[in-house]
């Protein structure tokens, strides 16, 4: 709001300034009709029909249409118009959106275990470089090779190498297509990095567009630049963000981290005592003896009529209680202990945070190290 309101009024005060000067030149005209025939004249301009724009409805430019909707960008320049068009736009987008994103999926799956083959190339030759160095006998060098082949079987590459290496391709891939865009849509080199951004990454404002003139040179080998630029910024972009969600996910678990050992440190960890009649595990079988009434144990006595009675012990021998009719009591007990159990284990392990991985997530988690921050 800061920045664009000013210019937004700014660009509201030019207008109507220019409409109230030809209004002034030109008294006798009508300013309602005035008003209908600019509006008549911005939707015509947008539609692609005014003569000074190309044709936005021939095969290429339905071609480059049917892309921008798969893909996700959605410029907004062109739009159909027809009943049957938007109908028609429905079905084949659902999919086509669908078959974009396997794509993408794919691509990332792809360009992720090659950069996680070089790496590992690398990383296994340096290790095989520092055992030869330190070895000094032809037995001892051969123990290390082993032993560094074993721990290279497990190695996965850091995340960290991979995200700079998809940042220097994406950089790359953005600077080509900046110096096409720049010498033929006469943009500046801020502007056509700015549409390449937000092209590659699918937001697709429609402020700046390519393919509007009405004459290009060599248009046929701009075209075809056009469309493989905007095929592999979006893969790379798509990649990008994706490794670089794994460290956002991977700051967010420290900061839980953080945050719970600060809560921690303000307030002990419960302490849970196994209640009466609970069986808890570790406690050895004793066997039943007759003992007086003030044993700790309880005294399991067998009477007439062929069931089981406690006296009034603390605790009772498996073995016993087993043979007990209130078995189902008890274990469901002994679920509760061993849940809070659990419960106990897992705060003091701070385990909670953000885990697992669904679609690229996925991919990247098996395909890369989980490096922590």
């Amino acid at each position: 709001m800061i920045l664009e309101s000013p210019n937004e009024e700014a660009e509201r005060i030019k207008i109507n300034a220019s409409v109230e000067a030809f209004l002034e030149r030109y008294p006798e005209a009508n300013r309602t009709d005035l008003e209908l025939l600019l509006l008549e004249y911005a939707r015509a301009s947008a539609a692609g029909f005014v003569e000074s724009k190309a044709a936005r409805w021939d095969f290429v430019g339905s071609f480059y249409f049917v892309g921008t909707v798969v893909s996700t960008i959605g410029f907004g320049m062109t739009t159909p118009s027809t009943p049957n068009g938007k109908i028609l736009l429905i079905f084949y987008g659902f999919f086509g959106c669908a078959g974009a994103i396997l794509f993408f999926n794919l691509f990332l799956e792809r360009i992720i275990t090659f950069l996680a083959h070089i790496l590992k190339s690398i990383h296994e030759k340096s290790q095989r470089q520092k055992s030869s160095q330190v070895s000094e006998k032809h037995d001892s060098d051969r123990r290390d090779s082993s032993v560094s082949e074993d721990s290279l079987d497990a190695w996965k590459p850091s995340v960290y190498w991979v995200m700079l290496i998809l940042l220097c391709g994406a950089v790359l891939v953005a600077c080509c297509a900046s110096a096409m865009y720049h010498s033929v849509e006469n943009w500046s080199y801020f502007e056509s990095i700015y549409f390449c951004f937000v092209t590659f990454s699918t937001i697709g404002f429609g402020d700046y567009t390519v393919g509007q003139k009405t004459q290009y040179d060599y248009i046929h080998l701009y075209r075809l630049g056009n469309f493989v630029f905007i095929i592999i910024g979006c893969c790379c972009i798509y990649s990008l963000f994706n490794v670089a969600s794994i460290i956002i996910k991977q700051f967010l678990n420290w900061i839980l981290r953080k945050l719970n050992c600060r809560c921690q440190c303000r307030r002990e960890m419960p302490t849970f005592r196994a209640r009466r009649n609970a069986i808890t595990p570790g406690i050895r079988q004793s066997q039943r003896k007759a003992k007086s009434d003030s044993v700790t144990m309880v005294d399991v006595d067998y009477d007439s009529d062929n069931e089981y009675r406690r006296t009034s012990g603390e605790m009772i021998s498996m073995h016993d209680f087993l043979q007990a009719k209130n078995i189902n009591i008890a274990m469901m007990q002994k679920r509760l202990w061993e849940t809070a159990q659990r419960g106990m284990l897992q705060q003091a392990q701070n385990e909670s945070g953000f885990h697992g991985g669904v679609g690229p997530l996925a991919i990247l988690n098996r395909k890369l190290g989980k490096d922590e921050i």
